[in-house]
């Protein structure tokens, strides 16, 4: 049985290497996504259901300050438009999304 040339091993070790830091990656960013949601449900669910009504008044008001100059994409703003606009109790309204102008 023939031995592979070192460069081809490397080349082989190399290949590998970038797969699993693909991976990683990709790992990496689920759990940064699945972070994301659960402390956006954790905040809505405060809004929304929480004992304390300071609390959730103060937590709204910070968001109304804060959204708007996080939000870039207009899509993203109307999602949030229930919450901008003082109805923290309502649901979102989901936008339909934008057809491409020709």
């Amino acid at each position: 049985m023939a031995r592979k040339p070192i460069e081809q091993q490397i080349a082989q070790l190399e290949a590998r290497a970038k797969t699993l830091k693909a991976r990683l990656a990709k790992q990496d960013r689920a759990r940064d996504t699945r972070r994301k949601i659960l402390i956006g449900a954790l905040v809505l669910d405060r809004l929304e259901h929480n004992g304390d009504a300071e609390f959730s008044e103060r937590l709204a008001n910070w968001l109304r300050r804060e959204l708007p100059g996080f939000l870039t994409r207009e899509d993203d703003k109307v999602l949030f438009a229930d919450l901008l606009n003082g109805k923290t109790g309502a649901p979102a309204t989901i936008p339909e999304p934008r057809k491409a102008e020709a």
